[in-house]
């Protein structure tokens, strides 16, 4: 085995908060690059702000966005993108209204929630520190119907999210997987729950990134924190689960390295290449 291929989480893994890259993590992403190692980001969040962090380290590499249902390459162009069908849409939609929450979708280019998002959302915080033309679009619209007439092709990726009312969070998850209509369900944070298309999982994107780099899957690493990246890090040769990891996680990796706030990407990095 030879490591060829490094994909990482971003939130709870490559950052420290929601924003910073440690330092020690940027030095090992160099080395690995140095070293010819391909590395790709791999995360839950929009094409476009996975991007940042992307140009941030210095990546010109593809970015698997949206927990697997949109691959773009480092100059934004679409690989592979696996949308919605409005069936699924409309069912998350209007689950999540009846039990109280605040749905959204997420696009290659932004968000389409229900209401207005806090002022607490990584988007939000992000984009105050952006030019106008590199922020990520948020769009409110209360209406199931218009979003779907608007942007029926372009919906990624549903998220609910309440960590005041995680009970509710639960109903919602719990209904939306009960039902008939086939979809992918997982969280990526304790109280939160994202559903995309059939096919559509960090696993699959990698092993469809590694074809497209034809890269061989014993040859790549992959490293998470949370329940989304169970699938990547089962299919790659190394699978790393982070120390502030869940346990689920931690019980199908190869090998647990350090916390995201101690440099745990980094670790992993260091102890396998």
């Amino acid at each position: 085995m030879s490591i060829k291929l490094i994909c990482t989480d971003m939130d709870g893994t490559l950052l420290k908060d929601q924003k910073i890259i440690s330092k020690k993590n940027l030095e090992a992403i160099d080395k690995a690059i140095n070293n010819d190692i391909i590395v790709a980001i791999t995360t839950g969040r929009v094409y476009r702000s996975a991007k940042l962090y992307a140009d941030e380290i210095g990546l010109r590499t593809p970015i698997i966005a949206l927990n697997g249902a949109y691959i773009g390459d480092s100059n934004g162009e679409t690989i592979y993108k696996n949308p919605l069908t409005k069936e699924m849409a409309r069912e998350f939609f209007e689950v999540s209204v009846k039990c109280g929450l605040n749905p959204y979708f997420t696009t290659e280019f932004g968000i389409i929630s229900k209401k207005e998002l806090p002022e607490t959302h990584v988007y939000k915080i992000i984009n105050k520190e952006l030019e106008k033309d590199k922020q990520i679009e948020l769009i409110v619209i209360d209406d199931i119907e218009e979003i779907l007439d608007k942007y029926g092709d372009e919906l990624l990726k549903g998220v609910c999210a309440d960590k005041n009312n995680m009970e509710k969070v639960l109903e919602a998850r719990t209904i939306i997987e009960s039902s008939d209509i086939e979809k992918e369900v997982v969280s990526s944070w304790p109280d939160n729950f994202e559903i995309m298309n059939i096919g559509s999982s960090k696993g699959e994107a990698v092993k469809k990134l590694a074809k497209y780099l034809k890269i061989d899957l014993k040859d790549v690493m992959c490293i998470g924190d949370s329940e989304n990246d169970i699938s990547m890090i089962k299919c790659a040769g190394v699978g790393v689960a982070m120390g502030n990891g869940t346990e689920d996680v931690k019980r199908v990796a190869d090998f647990i390295t350090d916390t995201n706030i101690n440099d745990g990407v980094s670790k992993a990095i260091e102890t396998f290449i």
